[in-house]
């Protein structure tokens, strides 16, 4: 018996040397750590249970049959965060690369099934040279197994993609399928055809990292919603992330506790907003001052900064938040702010996270650009992932929502559920000036004239009165009292049912 005891420490330790000492201490030489090192910063001391250490490949192709590595290049498991049950898969660069394989996949997919079935989220840790080339058609079938549980499970549990080393080539739509996809800033990259391949096709030269690195798909793609100095800070903040997630699409969010009053009066907000309207201002502020702690966790930071996503709480409770950014752009919707939150408008719609909207937008962004890139199509994503939404929805202006932006912005003619406005917002058509020039056209030329129509249509309309009026918005509120109205509507919709008419699935303008 001892001895059997004794073989089975042996083989254990082999497979935790994965690729060997060398292959280690080369992975640590580039500031990358391994793949159970990686596990082990992410999950709670001790709670990593793994899977399938032993398997091995089944190639025999290529002398394939002379290199068969216990675990066959990715560790996989469940274990917790912050007591929470979590699946995770973790590549390991040192075996063969971190190349998928038929069993490698075989692996992934299986942790994915209990994750659906156990009603738990999957963190995806990706670090590998992409499929395994002597295994010629079988890996690329594991890669399309591994893609169907991707669809199977959107919606179904968070999906985490990290990337941590090389994804090219077709391992790349594994993470764009999942919610959320971080990268590390200069050890990591994505692309479907690397440098060379681009170099003989298009004459192109540009490097790894320009081609699909962090700075680049943070940046300028989309496709990675945010990145990290290294490996160590890429999972303590996705500890972070993963706290304010459900388990699952039937769960609730967890509740954690909080420090901070309800009703807590924040007098700074009532001078936010500058006195002369074109002036900017930075609204995370106004977001930092509504949350618990002053705690935001942003998502696409680095993309399209004239929108602003993510996470606070509010009473403990998880809420996703939307907001116009003054700053940048002036707030304007385009393209690129309307694809960002739409997408994350429907995640927070799939995992029943109420969502606060902070709106001053001046409108679409005009220009020849926009409109032949479909702007129309773009814009109507947001549009339509607002009104197909059935979480609680809170929305307040603070100063301009003029024209379509205004009813995009989650307005209560798409169902929102609370639609407060600070005395200061502007909620019309448009702005005074270009008002002005279409309705009073004959008088341009006279500026006392042209003075006074601007005069009387801010009067008149640059304030929420006409629109409280009409009771599409519930309250003009003080800036100052935000945090305990908000906080209260929330509270109050807590209970909230609302469905959409039965179809099997929408058809939302992509």
């Amino acid at each position: 018996m001892k001895d059997i005891l004794e073989q089975l420490e042996q083989r254990r330790a082999d497979a935790r040397l994965g690729g060997g000492q060398r292959r280690i201490d080369s992975q640590h030489k580039k500031g990358k750590l391994t793949a159970r090192e990686r596990i082990e910063l992410l999950l709670d001391d001790g709670s990593f249970e793994e899977f399938d250490m032993f398997v091995a490949h089944r190639c025999t192709e290529f002398g394939m049959q002379e290199q068969r590595p216990p675990g066959d290049g990715v560790v996989t498991g469940w274990g917790t965060i912050n007591g929470r049950q979590v699946y995770v898969f973790s590549q390991d660069f040192t075996v063969l690369g971190g190349s998928v394989s038929e069993t490698h996949a075989a692996k992934i997919c299986k942790i994915m099934d209990m994750a659906m079935q156990n009603g738990a989220p999957v963190i995806g840790i990706n670090d590998s040279g992409g499929a395994r080339i002597q295994e010629g058609v079988d890996s690329l079938a594991g890669y399309g197994e591994v893609f169907q549980r991707n669809i199977m499970a959107s919606g179904v549990v968070p999906q985490i993609s990290v990337i941590m080393g090389p994804c090219a080539g077709g391992a790349v739509y594994s993470p764009a399928m999942t919610d959320f996809i971080f990268m590390v800033k200069d050890s990591s990259y994505m692309f479907v055809t690397g440098p060379d391949v681009v170099k003989t096709v298009t004459n192109e030269q540009v490097t790894a990292e320009e081609l699909g690195g962090a700075s680049t798909h943070t940046r300028k793609s989309s496709v990675a919603d945010g990145a990290f100095e290294n490996d160590v800070e890429a999972l303590a903040e996705v500890r972070r992330l993963v706290d304010f997630l459900p388990l699952n699409n039937k769960e609730k969010p967890p509740v954690r506790p909080f420090f901070d009053a309800p009703d807590r009066v924040e007098s700074s907000l009532d001078t936010l907003i500058p006195d002369n309207p074109n002036m900017p201002y930075d609204m995370k502020e106004l977001i930092t001052k509504i949350a618990d702690e002053g705690d935001f966790f942003e998502i696409q930071a680095e993309f399209a900064a004239n929108m602003i996503t993510g996470f606070i709480r509010l009473e403990g409770q998880t809420v996703g938040v939307v907001a116009n950014q003054p700053l940048v752009l002036a707030g304007v919707l385009d393209i690129d702010s309307a694809r960002k939150a739409a997408r994350f408008v429907r995640f927070c719609d799939c995992f029943e996270i109420p969502i606060l909207s902070l709106v001053d937008v001046p409108g679409f962004l005009p220009g020849t650009t926009q409109e032949y890139n479909g702007v129309i199509k773009h814009g109507a994503k947001l549009l339509f992932a607002y009104g197909e939404a059935t979480v609680p929805k809170v929305t307040v202006i603070t100063r301009k929502a003029y024209g379509g932006a205004y009813v995009v912005m989650s307005s209560k003619h798409l169902r929102g559920d609370f639609n407060y406005a600070w005395p200061t917002s502007e909620i019309a058509v448009m702005g005074a000036k270009g008002a002005v020039e279409i309705l009073h056209r004959a008088d341009l030329g006279d500026a006392e004239k042209t003075a006074a129509h601007t005069e009387h249509y801010e009067d008149r309309f640059a304030n929420p009165f006409v629109a409280a009026e009409r009771g599409f918005i519930d309250e003009v509120i003080q800036p100052r009292s935000t945090r305990r109205r908000v906080t209260r509507a929330f509270a109050s919709l807590r209970n909230k049912r609302a469905q959409m008419p039965w179809k099997k699935h929408d058809n939302i303008p992509l």
